[in-house]
């Protein structure tokens, strides 16, 4: 099992916290990484943490702007050396994917740009409450495309649309988000998948939150070794 990613979403602004979750995720049997988002890294003294953090993180911050100023962000990122992953939107168009890239490489060669699709809180309903036409589906294979033609190394979307654009793209590195464990609670997610299935659908690494983060982390990452056992 370990060729199998797991990216647990350290989901909260407290230092304590964070550093409970990063310690007692890790397991031999698993791939895990620690993945930031917009509420850690948006709380004081982060930063300074990710400065100095010492193992490959993922910096989830889904950019979308025009491309001059989505540039001069990951400008502002170079000191963070061990950010292996990073987050942009297909949102930013094709242009703005294709700046990025090419930026976040001259800074770190070794940074995979993730493109985002459509969001795993969102589904067909929603979708054409914004407006689309599409079905996410639809949505999130045309905005694959788009993330491929830009270079980016990857793509983010559920693990219900993983099957498809792995079916396109053979070798294309694919996260998924939305991932619970059998009976636990979706939440605010409206395309979930359990671990197993998910990776059933060749996907190259899952994230995982609420189902490794809430209660005792490390029973819950026992419970996640021993589903992808089965």
């Amino acid at each position: 099992m370990k060729n199998k990613t797991i990216f647990v979403a350290c989901d909260t602004s407290n230092l304590k916290e964070i550093k409970k979750i990063i310690n007692q995720t890790q397991t031999k049997k698993l791939k895990v990484i620690p993945k930031f988002g917009l509420q850690f890294f948006y709380a004081k003294n982060s930063r300074r943490f990710l400065e100095d953090f010492k193992k490959e993180f993922w910096l989830d911050l889904k950019i979308n702007d025009i491309p001059q100023t989505a540039l001069s962000a990951i400008e502002s990122l170079k000191d963070l050396k061990k950010c292996g992953y990073i987050t942009v939107h297909a949102n930013g168009g094709l242009e703005m994917l294709k700046a990025i890239k090419k930026k976040a490489k001259s800074i770190n060669k070794n940074i995979k740009v993730l493109g985002v699709t459509v969001l795993t809180s969102l589904n067909n309903k929603s979708l054409k409450k914004i407006g689309h036409t599409r079905s996410v589906n639809q949505l999130v294979l045309k905005q694959a495309d788009l993330i491929k033609k830009s270079g980016c190394d990857g793509i983010v979307c559920s693990a219900q649309e993983a099957k498809i654009v792995r079916n396109k793209y053979k070798n294309l590195f694919i996260v998924t988000p939305g991932i619970r464990l059998p009976g636990d609670n979706a939440n605010d997610q409206s395309r979930v998948m359990t671990p197993k299935d998910a990776f059933k659908n060749k996907v190259s690494g899952i994230v995982m939150g609420r189902s490794l983060i809430k209660g005792n982390i490390k029973i819950n990452i026992q419970r996640l070794i021993d589903h992808l056992n089965k």
